[in-house]
Formats: structure tokens, sequence, C-alpha cells
């Protein structure tokens, strides 16, 4: 209780001084995986974000602009609350990005509420994130944005029978949700669902209650880093490929720094996502010119780049309507309706939901140049958050 007490009260004490006048500096706190398995991710925040200030500048309306970095690792909600609660006080941000896992955004929520920091969400993908906060604005994606059309996709390809596994945990979740109710509202049958918990790194007898189930095709979903990897290999090396048994994912599943690994054998593997490094746009060719610029390599690109440049443009955007002071009402309502064109294509923030609406890609792992790609062959147009649209 006296803790709790003593973080209202310090909390409150720097929204007040903060808002009272504007400050030279405005620090932005970055929460993500820097380091251990899902580095790479963190990286590519940097990455995304170092790419937007190099064009843009570090200042704005005069205001000079500090990204403070974080390392959030794991799925750790209680060290995520630390951080963005360290952050806050002693760093005294005005803003906060970032979050890799939906555990670690759920728990720092509340203290955006307390604080009164609007916060930009640049991976974790629970459609129900931006109901914990009026603060919380989002440039990545959700399950359910980018499911909806794989289960489509799976009718039009013929699949009749569906073997869902998906990562026991609420994207995972939110994904066998969406991916379900559409092929079964559109005439296929799910025959087995398996949540897999986070730790998992044997995927044969997953695999064999996939052969038993009769499945002509699997859906998975599992956030992208080491698991993916693994998961991709057991279905290729258990036969399932060669057996027939089509696999349609997430992009999450095939992340390009992940597919010399895969291999060859991983060619004809079809997903659906908001962007690929191959995505043919100027604005995508100046994205990657960029970071390529910065020091980045194009064979460590991934989703989290763009995410985390399009989530500088909203911060951006949210210092200049505030002229440097600290409103996050006047901040998020800046953002709310914003439409631009992204690498990833057309993007818009949703004024009801705050999330971004935005292109889903069907794609297909493609050998290019004698390089194995993500090969966009179908555009879903202007997807909103179908987890969060009422129907």
């Amino acid at each position: 209780m006296v803790k709790t007490f003593g973080w209202l009260c310090a909390a409150a004490a720097i929204s007040f001084s903060v808002g009272a006048a504007q400050a030279d500096t405005i620090k932005v706190g970055v929460i993500g995986t820097m380091s251990g398995p899902y580095a790479l991710f963190g990286k590519n925040y940097k990455m995304g974000i170092d790419a937007w200030v190099a064009e843009n500048g570090n200042k704005v309306g005069g205001h000079t602009v500090e990204f403070v970095y974080r390392d959030e690792v794991s799925p750790n909600p209680a060290q995520s609350k630390a951080l963005a609660q360290e952050l806050i006080v002693k760093e005294k941000v005005q803003y906060i990005a970032g979050l890799y896992f939906t555990p670690n955004a759920m728990a720092v929520a509340p203290l955006l509420q307390e604080a009164k920091v609007p916060m930009v969400v640049l991976n974790a993908a629970t459609s129900s994130i931006t109901e914990k906060s009026p603060y919380i604005v989002r440039t990545s994606f959700t399950m359910f944005q980018n499911t909806v059309p794989a289960a489509k996709v799976a009718k039009q390809k013929g699949a009749t029978k569906v073997a869902i596994a998906v990562s026991d945990y609420g994207p995972g979740i939110d994904a066998e949700t969406a991916f379900k109710k559409t092929f079964e509202g559109e005439g296929g049958k799910v025959v087995e669902a398996i949540r897999m918990p986070l730790s998992t790194t044997d995927f044969g007898p997953i695999m064999q209650r996939i052969k038993d189930s009769g499945a002509d095709m699997i859906f998975t979903f599992l956030p992208a880093g080491p698991p993916t990897l693994g998961f991709v290999k057991a279905y290729i090396d258990n036969g399932l490929k060669a057996g027939g048994v089509k696999l349609m994912s997430t992009g999450d599943v095939v992340t390009e720094p992940d597919l010399p690994n895969i291999g060859e054998s991983g060619l004809g593997i079809l997903s659906t996502y908001h962007y690929a490094v191959s995505h043919d746009s100027p604005e995508n060719k100046a994205f990657l010119a960029q970071l390529q610029k910065d020091g980045g390599k194009l064979d460590e690109v991934t989703m989290t780049s763009v995410a985390a440049y399009d989530g500088a443009r909203l911060i951006y955007k949210m210092i200049e309507a505030t002229g440097g002071k600290q409103d996050p009402d006047k901040a998020i309502a800046a953002v709310k309706g914003m439409q631009w064109t992204s690498p990833r294509g057309p993007v818009s923030i949703d004024p009801e939901t705050r999330h971004i609406t935005q292109n889903v890609y069907l794609r297909e792992v493609e050998k290019s140049d004698g390089k194995l790609i993500n090969k966009e062959i179908e555009t879903f147009k202007a997807q909103p958050d179908w987890g969060l649209v009422k129907q």
C-alpha cells in the first residue's frame, strides 16, 4: 500500500512538473528485447528509430528528442512493469514505445493510466491491449488482423480439414479463435487445436498429433524467434510436407532472417503478414536504403523495424501537437485518424480503436536471385483489427 501510494505521488508530481512547462529534451522510453534469444527484434526497434531520426532529425519544434532503451529480454510482466516505472519516475520520459510480448504490455498499461504517459506498441499483438488504456496506440499488428485472411486463403487453396497449433498465450489464443471462426464459417473443419507452451522446443510429438488428426493443412502461430525455426524444421523433418500436408502461418513463423536456416525445404510455405522485406514500393526501397546507410544488414530486417520507424513518426507528431508539453489527451487525439504511406504500404490509425489499419499480404516462400524471400502474391487491402470490430 505504501509503495503504491509512493508511486502514485511520484507519477503525479512528474505529470504536473513536466506538463507545466516545455522540456528542452523530450525523452522517449523504448522497452524492447535488446538481449537474449529475441535480441534481433529489439535491434530492429533501434534500426527503425535510427532510420527515422536520420531522415527527420532529432528535434521537433525546437525540442531535442532522446530515445532511452531498456531490455525486456523475455515474457516477464513484473520486470517490464518495473522498467516502465523506472523510465517514468527516474528518467522522466514523456512517451513509451516498444513491448515485444503481450503479457509485458498488459503489465505496463496500468502505469500509463496513473502517470498519463502515451505508449506506442511496436509488436505485442493481442487485440485487447489498446482497450487497457486510452493512452495506448499501436503501429504493429494483431493476430486477428493477420489471421482472418489466412483462414480465407486456406479455404481458397482447397483445405477442408485443418490442424491449428499455436503458442499458449494471448496472441496464440487470438490466432486460434480468429482462424477457427473464419475457416469454419467458410465451411471448413478444424480437426485439431493444439496450444503449445512458449517454452516448447521439441515439436516432434505435436507433428505426430497432427498426422493422426488427418489434417490436410496446418495453421500455426508462434512468436518470431528461435521456436518458429524449430517448428518449421519439425514440419519438414517429420515428413508432413512430403506427405502433402500444407503449412499456412502468420508471417512471424517465416521471418526473413530465418529463411536461410529453413533452407529450400521451406519453398512453398504460405503466410499472411503486413510486411515483407521484398515489398516493392518506393517507400520500402528508401527505408531499406536508409537502414543500410546506418549500418544495418538486409538479412537482419524484420517487421519490428518498420513498426518502430512508423512509431517514431507518431511520437514526433504527438510532440509537435503538444508543443513539447505533457498533454497525453492532446497527444493521442493528434494521431487518431492519421494516414500515411509506410514502407509496408498505406496505413492509418483507427480513431476508435487506436489500432493500425493496413494491408495484409499473402506471401509464399520463393527463391529469387539465389535467395529465399517471402514473395507477396495477393493483397487484402485496409484490414482492421478484426478482434475489435463489432460483428
